[in-house]
């Protein structure tokens, strides 16, 4: 039994990082934490190595667009699972030791125009790590729940809250994420630094 095992999720989750939408992280020691509506996070790890991952992605994959091309690729789940995959290769796993759990996918807003993102970014997942030989071990995708998730990287254990969604809060999730969305699409200040 790891320290890990003998702590609550309660505790594990006041020890996390947390990661917005669009976020990732390799770690070795920290929990990594995040709330999914719609959105999808995929846990990668090794346990050989003692080393994982998650990230949190909006879409399954977005068109490049010249005026906010970054801004596309770190929301979606092209470039999520692409970044986490190699900064944990990076971080000594070994790729054919490697697993995968993931959860998210919700139709937290019913009948909206965004109420199928949650079944496209979990097929996405399911798709990305079969084509990349990937075992995914454990997931909980789908229905009409956000989920809070807490993974612990050095030894490969996650939680999944799901947490029945009214109308009220799943409006606040999806403002969140807009949110977040909207503040990537923002230029940063102008400096005033000259470099030389």
């Amino acid at each position: 039994m790891s320290d890990w095992q003998a702590l609550s999720a309660l505790e594990i989750e006041r020890m996390a990082c947390n990661l917005a939408p669009g976020g990732w992280s390799v770690e070795r020691k920290k929990p990594l934490s995040t709330l999914l509506g719609s959105c999808v996070a995929v846990c990668l790890y090794d346990e050989a190595a003692r080393v994982g991952g998650m990230n949190h992605f909006m879409l399954p994959s977005m068109k490049r667009n010249d005026a906010h091309g970054d801004v596309d690729t770190v929301l979606s789940g092209d470039f999520a699972m692409e970044v986490l995959l190699n900064a944990l290769l990076g971080q000594g796993a070994a790729r054919r030791r490697i697993k995968a759990k993931a959860f998210g996918g919700g139709t937290i807003l019913t009948g909206s125009a965004s109420s199928n993102i949650g079944v496209r970014n979990a097929e996405f997942a399911r798709e990305w790590l079969g084509r990349e030989d990937i075992p995914l071990v454990a997931s909980d995708f789908l229905g009409p729940w956000s989920r809070k998730v807490l993974f612990v990287p050095e030894i490969g254990d996650a939680y999944c809250r799901r947490m029945q969604t009214n109308q009220a809060s799943a409006q606040e999730i999806a403002r969140e994420e807009a949110a977040y969305a909207a503040s990537l699409l923002r230029r940063p200040p102008k400096s005033n630094i000259e470099l030389f």
